[in-house]
């Protein structure tokens, strides 16, 4: 964090405008940074699964929830780069690998999830992963291995924070942000809506979001999928008016940031997704999962893509370089 670029005065007046209002602004700011046809189409592969230590409420991996989930290893680098292709195939342009770590170690499964980094990049797809707390050689060594962003969520405020998760610290959180920043690589970092969390709770995440230095290329924005066996399985559904609330504030606090929609849109009615999309949301996850929890699958995407006249973005647009020439 340097000095501040908005006060939480000014997001709280943001988060409070009129829903109507505060879309067509987002609506606004969106198409003077971004093609609005343009969607992101991103795939999540969990590369590690479950035996997770941290104690995150949500989270079906961790060893101190009950969640039925088998666990499985660290898979095989030409199994991930097979599913890296057929992401590909799907017209996915970020393929993103997570593995269900507290912290990356060095070693041999580091050793192998850098080279599963080289080998989605040459394919021509912008590599994505979610390791974890992340020191800066180990970040250093992932962007010479060719990463294009590095995942990792501050989930909420500050303030609500302690009440999700008591393992790593909030400033842990940041400390990563920053390692991942001084390697020059960009970050994504967004939060889960509908924890339980108040109103003020989504407008500290966002402030704090819009105050990192440097932004955010990438903001997830999830909604909680209440898993059984974990201690938020009882949470209610959260308004969808507020998720709709957030992805346009978001997007104008955040106005190059690509606002992707995550975890929860299974749930989602398509006439919702489409006022998130005008609101400024311009990337989501494609696949049947999100590492444990399901999401509609690419025929359904591909579907409400059409209906909207939207397409898929090409890989690495900002830097210049059409789709064949990443290839």
């Amino acid at each position: 964090m340097t000095k501040e670029r908005f006060s939480l005065e000014y997001v709280h007046s943001l988060y409070m405008r009129a829903l109507l209002d505060l879309v067509y602004e987002a609506a606004s700011v969106h198409r003077a940074h971004h093609d609005p046809k343009d969607m992101q189409m991103c795939t999540l592969l969990s590369i590690k699964t479950g035996g997770c230590t941290e104690d995150c409420g949500y989270c079906s991996q961790s060893v101190h929830n009950d969640a039925p989930l088998e666990k499985e290893i660290l898979m095989k680098t030409e199994d991930v780069l097979e599913q890296a292709r057929k992401a590909k195939e799907s017209g996915s342009t970020r393929f993103c690998m997570g593995a269900a770590w507290p912290r990356v170690l060095d070693g041999k499964a580091f050793d192998r999830v850098c080279d599963m980094v080289k080998g989605v990049t040459d394919m021509g797809l912008e590599a994505c992963c979610t390791l974890g707390m992340l020191t800066e050689s180990q970040a250093v060594r992932l962007k010479e291995a060719g990463l294009t962003a590095y995942n990792h969520n501050l989930d909420t405020s500050r303030e609500f924070y302690d009440k999700v998760i008591t393992t790593r610290t909030y400033d842990e959180r940041l400390d990563t942000l920053r390692n991942v920043a001084k390697a020059g690589i960009s970050a994504c970092c967004g939060g889960i809506l509908g924890m339980g969390e108040s109103e003020q709770d989504r407008i500290s995440l966002l402030h704090t979001l819009a105050n990192l230095d440097p932004q955010p290329e990438s903001v997830p924005i999830n909604v909680l999928v209440p898993v059984t066996g974990t201690p938020l399985e009882g949470q209610q559904a959260l308004d969808i008016f507020e998720w709709v609330r957030c992805i346009a504030v978001a997007r104008i606090l955040m106005p190059k940031a690509m606002v992707r929609l995550s975890a929860g849109r299974l749930t989602i009615s398509k006439e919702a997704q489409a006022l998130a999309f005008l609101a400024g949301a311009n990337a989501i996850f494609t696949g049947e999962k999100l590492l444990t929890t399901p999401n509609p699958g690419k025929n359904a995407d591909t579907a409400l893509l059409a209906e909207l006249g939207l397409q898929p973005r090409v890989p690495f647009k900002d830097e210049g370089k059409t789709s064949q020439e990443a290839a």
